[in-house]
């Protein structure tokens, strides 16, 4: 051959060569792939999922220190962000002086009380005072009356002495008054006491309430986790409820994926599961199924035919044991797809491609 003829025919040779790799590459993948572990077992894609928490402020604000930065491991309780709190400390002094004052009026009404009931008990003895005098007033008047009927006593001593009972009586009466006047004060101080502790009571609840506001303008991590992302920044101003930072929870580690109906219905809660990832294949990661949903997903509104019921796919959740991500904290990585291999039947062994195996 020419090879102006080669030059011609180049794009053909190269066409045959592409077929003749192709051919060979699916060849070898269909001869060497692997075609999972049989029956009683059943696969489905997924990715690794995990707990998102959004870490965000309880009053609106401005951002004063972020002390996280993004992929740092936190515990829970480490303050992560601080927001101004200058409002809020003012606040918190108002409350904490008005609380002072009232305490002080409970104080003034404690004296009152103190004062008014020894009010009662002057006016206790002045009533015994003056029962005395009026027992002291009818015995004279009874010997008055005695002698008066001898002859013995002028009739104006015993008028005198009938006047002095009158007094006494009168006397008596007047100052029984004044014992249940002194009493009624005494009721009155009580109610000024109890509504001044009421006020006690208001203040100290609103120096409490300032005071949570106080410590929730410092954001801490409700639970151990790893900062993800800072959606905010120092300095920012952010409403009630603004997202400043967003973690995940390394305990809470799971793969989603999807199962046909005919599988779905096999699988129970707590079926064993081993996952591999496309990132690391040459780790099984153990798993359970802790999830199963209870309505298809992708469904038809209106099931018809057998091959439309073959399309229910179910969303299964394998989650991951919170004790075997705690040793292996620094490789957990959300987002990664893989397989979750499902065992339906628990007489089967795990074939050894599915034993597990772990970073180490």
């Amino acid at each position: 051959m020419k090879p102006s003829d080669l030059l011609r025919n180049k794009p053909v040779l190269i066409a045959l060569v592409a077929l003749a790799v192709a051919a060979v590459a699916w060849y070898a993948w269909s001869t060497l792939r692997t075609t999972g572990p049989g029956a009683g077992f059943i696969s489905g894609n997924g990715r690794i999922e995990a707990t998102e928490i959004d870490l965000a402020t309880k009053l609106p604000g401005r951002i004063e220190a972020i002390l996280v930065r993004e992929g740092d491991f936190v515990k829970a309780g480490q303050p992560l962000a601080t927001m101004q709190s200058d409002v809020l400390q003012a606040q918190y002094d108002e409350a904490e002086a008005t609380r002072q004052q009232a305490e002080h009026a409970v104080a003034a009404a404690d004296a009152q009380v103190a004062l008014r009931e020894s009010d009662v008990a002057a006016a206790r003895a002045l009533v015994a005072q003056r029962e005395t005098e009026l027992d002291a007033a009818q015995r004279r008047l009874a010997r008055s009356e005695t002698l008066a009927r001898e002859g013995a006593t002028s009739e104006q001593q015993l008028d005198d002495d009938r006047a002095r009972v009158r007094g006494a009586q009168a006397a008596l009466a007047a100052t029984r008054a004044q014992v249940d006047a002194a009493r009624a004060a005494v009721e009155a101080v009580k109610a000024q006491r109890v509504g001044a502790r009421s006020t006690v009571a208001a203040a100290e609840a609103t120096v409490a309430r300032v005071q949570a506001d106080i410590d929730d303008s410092q954001l801490k991590a409700p639970r151990d986790g790893r900062v993800q992302l800072r959606v905010a920044q120092p300095g920012e101003v952010l409403g009630a409820g603004g997202r400043v930072l967003n973690l995940i929870d390394l305990s809470d580690v799971y793969m989603t994926f999807f199962l046909p109906e005919t599988a779905a219905g096999k699988v129970a809660l707590g079926s064993e599961v081993r996952i591999v990832l496309d990132a690391a294949p040459q780790f099984v990661i153990p798993a359970k199924v802790s999830f199963v949903a209870s309505a298809a997903q992708f469904t038809p509104k209106t099931v018809e035919t057998a091959s439309e019921r073959q399309k229910l796919m179910f969303r299964v959740r394998a989650q991951i044991a919170p004790e075997l991500l705690a040793g292996h904290l620094a490789q957990v990585k959300t987002g990664l797809p893989g397989v979750a291999w499902v065992r339906l039947d628990d007489s089967q062994p795990w074939p050894a491609e599915l034993q597990t195996r772990l970073p180490e």
